[in-house]
């Protein structure tokens, strides 16, 4: 699920939800509900989280094909 995979690539960073959450310039409740799937991050969002995968070097396709509901 997209939460889950957006948890493990924070983890992957060692960012607490907080960390993250001010990284992307969003509220850590945000960054919390997509985590529990609870809502799907937006198109601004998502772009965000694409380059916190490139600043960290850390794996966004799984992240954009489960965002765009591709089996894999």
């Amino acid at each position: 699920m997209l939460g889950e995979r957006i948890r493990i690539t924070r983890q992957q960073a060692f960012f607490t939800q907080e960390d993250f959450a001010n990284e992307l310039h969003v509220a850590l409740s945000t960054v919390n509900r997509w985590e529990l799937n609870k809502v799907k991050p937006n198109m601004k969002a998502m772009k965000a989280i694409k380059e916190f995968c490139e600043k960290n070097h850390l794996d966004y396709k799984k992240l954009e094909n489960e965002w765009l509901g591709i089996k894999e």
